[in-house]
Order: structure tokens, then C-alpha cells, then sequence
């Protein structure tokens, strides 16, 4: 009986052992699968519910105006966000996220989407970035658990809605988004930095690592003079309340070197409060709007005749019809004249005597002077997403384009375009690059100095004739309204009648006024360019962009301490020349 007992008790004893042998089997395969094969899978889950990796958005690089004051920088200011502990009821959530409502003003739709990330057990939430400091207080007084604060920065602008346009904006995250922020965000941005955030069991956070230092951004120092830029800006917005325009743009630069002083457009917005969708500041109408130019365009004309010697400044042109008929079109001047010389022909701005100059030109050559000018190109300014404007191919020419050109018609062009051709004849015929970024040794972390180009486009002997015309359209022709006492200016006014899509013809009723010029005329300190578009009432140049161009260039002048003169060289000259005639 024992015998039996005993043999029953092994074979038990061997299946129990084959059972815990099968069992330990499977425990060390298990282990095996867990520290070895699943361990990466593992230990990246362990990582993600216990810290968090956030980038730390480096300081971005202040921009200076030309005489080193502020006019964009980053303050450090505290983000809220929102980290659930582990089994926090979902009603609990919803109560704390109603208190952070209140206090933070949060709209419905960051409030859905607040509550929809919360549905889906997010471990990190953001709640509000870059909150006021009042906000900051009151949230810390309510001490909700889970609700954390990260210090980042915000984009201020000490002066709102001065160079708003040109400055630009930067996004949530510091990333340059229009204008020079976004042109030069490489430069500014800097580069970003890395947080560990690191929790306990329950999912709280109890300590901040920093893996990787932010390296902050350089600073950049623009050739705008915040005061020109003021002047600038009044005197727009008064034109523009004055007149009921749609839109308008002002460029005030420093011939001699391409520099830009001032660059203004209105309407214009607070770059500390921008609306919902501030696409609105992103568009630059100084270098992206594109625009019939009307009689300012008669300065090229004038170049291309005189450089071509096809005519001289003592040729006559017969308008005294106060029309012309070109190719089956009428094409009429805003006042009847007599018998013009060249000069006349430009000084009152005769589109019957333009066309006539332009006549004397073959079409080859005019063709190449316009696109010498720069014409259908960019002009190189550095900013952000500038068009070329349109200027079509010589072989696309009608019978009627020579005559529509040498009155600024049929050929589209930028403020900036414009403000390049009154450089080149105040420059005596050289065209620089323009530019807004400048390199000053005074201050450190400035960009290299640029290459500015220039390139001979006009010989001095005609760029000097022109600057003669010129001078003598604000003395006596069209352009009065912008003399300045004690200082010789010289420009040209432009009205040119829009284009209305919708009937294929041109508006008698919607215009662009324009006037472009430079002082003093034998020294020139500055070069602007004033477009107005569809002013309503008063609509030529010379009664609504002149007037601009006078008091912007008139405080600018004395402003700068550009001493005054009564009269130029070439006002000179063409006196002792007149009374040798009158002899």
C-alpha cells in the first residue's frame, strides 16, 4: 500500500513540476520580452507619463531705428496652461476651466477647444499664452491645482502703430509673420532652447530642467528715423481724413544712399492690439501695390527724349487743340494750351506735348530706357514679398502703347518703383539700391554691411536738364503747392484716372494722385514719393499729394538742419540765360 502511495505522490511531484517549470518557462520569456525586446517601447511610455519636453522660445532680437531708439522689442511676460492630475474627474475639469473662463475672457471657440482636449486625457493643455500681469495675479489667487504658469515672451512695440506696416508682426510663438520681423527672422529669432518638465506619480509637476540654453536673437538697427517716420505718418493721416481716400502711402529716403527714412500707410493699426486676422498689417501698399502712375511717369518719357537727342529743350510742340487722336482714340489735357517748349511741355504737364516727345522716340528705344529705370523689376529693398509691377513686352505692343506709355498709362508700378526714378535725377542719373537695414558700428550685433549697387542710368548732362524741368514744375507749373520758403525743391505731380474692371474702361470719377520730388534741388537731403488713391472732391496731384510732400520735406528739413537756400544752381543759370535772351 505504501508502494502505491509513494509511486502516486512522485508522478504528482512531476506533474506540479512540470507545471511550475512551464510557469517559470513563461516568466523568463516574459522577461525576456519586457527588458529586452519591449523595453525602448516601454521606457518611452514611462518617459511620456512621467516629464514632458517643451521648447523655451529664446529672447528675440531687438530693432532699433537709426539713431538707436526702440522700436520693437520682447518683454518677458507668463503663459497659463494646464496639466489634469490622473483620475481628475472630467466635471471637476470643467469647473476650473469655468474659473479661468472668467478671468481670462476666454471666447467660446478656445473654450471648445479647451474642453475637447480635455476629453481626450491630454497631459499637457495650454490655457492662455501671454497673459497680462493683472490676469497673472488673479489667477495666482485662485491656487487651482494642476494650473501652471511658463514665463515666455511677447513682441512690444513702444510707439503701436508707427511703421506698422513696415515693421511687421510676429505670431504666437515670436516667429516673424510680415515686414522686417519677417524678412529678418533668421537674424532676430535666435535659436530655441529646450525645458524638461519633470512629474510624480500623480502626474504633478515638481521640477523644471533645462536641457538646452535658448540662444537669444541679434538686434537689428533700421536707416527709418523714428521722428522723419512721425512726420511722415501725421501728415498722411491728415490727407487722407481730409480727402476720404481709400488708401495711401508716403516714402521719404535719403537719395544719396538709397537709405529709407520714413515709409507710411494708412489706414494703418496698432501693432500691440491687432484685430482676429491681422493679415491686414501684412500688406505693404509702398511695395506691393501696383498702380497706374499718370504724369509722374512723364519724367521718363522727358529721359529717354533727351538721352536719345531727339529733341532738345528748345523744341516747340503745338497744343493748342487741347487734344490728340492716336490710333482712334481721343486723348485729351486738363487745360488747353498753346505752343510748349520741352520744358514747358513737363513743367505744366501736357499729355498732347508728352505724347508728342514720345512720338519722337522709336519704339526700341523707349522701350529699353523704361526698363533701364527699373520698370517691371524689383527694386532689391529688403522687405518681404515686393512685386515687380507690369511692364509688357515690346512684341505686345498696340499702335496706341508709345503714347499711353509717355503718359504713364498702360504700365503698372510700385510707390517704391516710383520713389527709384526721382533718385536716379536727384543722384544726377546713378541708381542705388534702396534699403531699410543699415550697419552701424556703434552698436553690436548689427548685420555686415550690404553692397548697395549703383549703376549709371541716365548721363549726367540729361539727369542735370532734367533736374531743371523739375525745379521749374514746383516753381511754376503744377507742382506750387510744394514749394517750401527757404529751400529749392524740384518733382512732378501725377493724376491718373483708374481702371474699373467691371466696364472695361477708365473712371471718371476714381483717381490716384501722386507727386514725387526731392530737396534741396543742388544737394539733394531728401527724396519722397506720396501716392493717394481715390481721393474724393479734389483728386489731382497737385492739390492732394503735393501738399503731403510739403510738410512732410518742410519739418524734415529743418529737422535734419539741412541749411536753407532760396535759390538752386540750375535756377541760377536758367536766369542769367533768360535775361541774355531778353537782351
Amino acid at each position: 500500500m505504501s508502494i502505491y502511495f509513494q509511486k502516486k505522490a512522485h508522478k504528482r511531484t512531476i506533474i506540479l513540476s512540470f507545471f511550475f517549470m512551464l510557469w517559470m518557462s513563461g516568466l523568463i520569456v516574459r522577461l525576456v520580452q519586457l527588458q529586452v525586446f519591449d523595453h525602448p517601447r516601454l521606457k518611452a511610455v514611462v518617459i511620456d507619463q512621467n516629464q514632458n519636453k517643451k521648447p523655451i522660445i529664446p529672447k528675440r532680437g531687438t530693432i532699433y531705428d537709426t539713431k538707436g531708439n526702440i522700436l520693437a522689442r520682447s518683454l518677458p511676460v507668463q503663459s497659463v496652461y494646464y496639466v489634469p492630475s490622473k483620475g481628475e474627474p472630467y466635471n471637476l475639469k470643467l469647473e476650473k476651466i469655468n474659473k479661468l473662463k472668467k478671468v481670462l475672457d476666454l471666447s467660446e471657440i478656445e473654450l471648445q477647444k479647451l474642453k475637447a482636449r480635455i476629453k481626450k486625457d491630454v497631459t499637457f493643455i495650454w490655457i492662455k499664452r501671454k497673459i497680462d500681469p493683472e490676469k497673472e495675479e488673479q489667477l495666482r489667487n485662485l491656487s487651482l491645482s494642476g494650473i501652471y504658469f511658463m514665463e515666455e515672451n511677447k513682441r512690444f512695440y513702444p510707439h503701436g502703430q508707427l511703421a506698422a506696416h513696415l515693421l511687421g508682426r510676429v505670431n504666437i510663438d515670436e516667429t516673424g509673420a510680415s515686414g522686417i520681423e519677417y524678412k529678418y527672422d533668421p537674424i532676430l529669432k535666435g535659436k530655441e532652447g529646450e525645458h524638461l518638465i519633470l512629474k510624480d506619480a500623480k502626474k504633478r509637476e515638481y521640477r523644471f530642467e533645462i536641457l538646452r540654453e535658448p540662444e537669444p536673437g541679434k538686434n537689428l538697427f533700421l536707416t527709418i528715423d523714428e521722428t522723419i517716420q512721425y512726420y511722415t505718418e501725421k501728415a498722411l493721416e491728415k490727407a487722407m481724413l481730409e480727402t476720404g481716400a481709400k488708401w495711401g502711402t508716403v516714402i521719404v529716403a535719403r537719395p544719396s544712399t538709397g537709405e529709407i527714412l520714413a515709409m507710411a500707410n494708412y489706414p494703418t493699426y496698432d501693432l500691440n492690439n491687432l484685430l482676429p486676422m491681422p493679415t491686414v498689417i501684412d500688406r505693404n501698399q509702398a511695395v506691393h501695390h501696383n498702380f497706374e502712375p499718370g504724369s509722374t511717369f512723364k519724367i521718363v518719357t522727358a529721359s529717354a527724349a533727351l538721352e536719345a537727342n531727339r529733341t532738345n529743350l528748345y523744341d516747340n510742340f503745338d497744343c493748342s487743340k487741347g487734344y490728340i487722336y492716336i490710333s482712334g482714340k481721343t486723348i485729351r489735357d486738363h487745360k488747353r494750351f498753346g505752343v510748349l517748349s520741352f520744358p514747358e511741355v513737363i513743367i505744366h504737364s501736357s499729355n498732347v506735348g508728352a505724347i508728342q516727345i514720345g512720338q519722337s522716340l522709336d519704339k526700341e528705344r523707349f522701350y529699353r530706357v523704361i526698363q533701364a529705370f527699373g520698370f517691371g523689376q524689383k527694386t532689391g529693398i529688403d522687405l518681404p514679398a515686393e512685386e515687380s509691377g507690369i511692364f509688357r513686352p515690346l512684341d505686345t505692343w498696340s499702335r496706341i502703347s508709345p503714347a499711353s506709355l509717355s503718359i504713364g498709362y498702360e504700365i503698372s508700378v510700385t510707390a517704391i518703383q516710383m520713389l527709384q526714378t526721382i533718385n536716379i535725377i536727384a543722384n544726377r542719373g546713378v541708381a542705388l539700391t534702396p534699403r531699410i537695414v543699415k550697419n552701424n558700428l556703434r552698436f553690436p550685433n548689427t548685420l555686415k554691411k550690404k553692397l548697395v549697387s549703383r549703376k549709371r542710368i541716365l548721363s549726367k548732362g540729361t539727369a542735370s536738364e532734367l533736374v531743371s524741368i523739375l525745379e521749374g514744375v514746383v516753381q511754376e507749373g503744377t507742382g506750387t503747392s510744394a514749394q517750401i520758403r527757404g529751400y529749392t525743391v524740384a518733382g512732378k505731380t501725377g493724376t491718373a484716372q483708374k481702371f474699373d474692371p467691371s466696364t472695361g474702361r477708365y473712371s471718371f470719377t476714381a483717381h490716384t494722385a501722386s507727386f514725387v520730388g526731392f530737396a534741396p534741388v543742388d544737394n539733394p537731403a531728401l527724396s519722397i514719393v506720396v501716392v493717394i488713391d481715390d481721393p474724393q472732391g479734389q483728386y489731382y496731384g497737385a492739390e492732394v499729394a503735393a501738399p503731403v510732400f510739403r510738410e512732410i520735406a518742410s519739418q524734415s528739413l529743418r529737422y535734419l538742419r539741412i541749411p536753407q537756400q532760396e535759390k538752386s544752381l540750375n535756377t541760377i543759370i536758367a536766369d542769367n540765360r533768360r535775361k541774355q535772351r531778353e537782351k
